[in-house]
């Protein structure tokens, strides 16, 4: 069951240890959560799985997509 849950807008996803990563948020550097993966490619997995689901991540790439159409079609 879950605990909790964790908004992650304007959060640091780091590299801690082997197969330890950490979620910090930018306006709250003492906040920190510590997460254990089972295996070095599990961890590395969570990563980029995290960074995707960003809101930023998302808005750059809504930016590059709509540029990249415009250059297509003019429009």
């Amino acid at each position: 069951q879950p605990i909790g849950a964790l908004l992650l807008e304007h959060c640091r996803i780091t590299k801690e240890e082997e197969n330890v990563f950490s979620i910090s948020f930018i306006e709250e550097p003492e906040r920190k959560y510590c997460f254990e993966c089972d295996s070095e490619e599990q961890c590395q997995e969570w990563i980029e799985a995290l960074k995707r689901a960003s809101y930023e991540f998302m808005r750059r790439s809504l930016i590059f997509y709509r540029n990249e159409i415009q250059k297509m079609t003019g429009k």
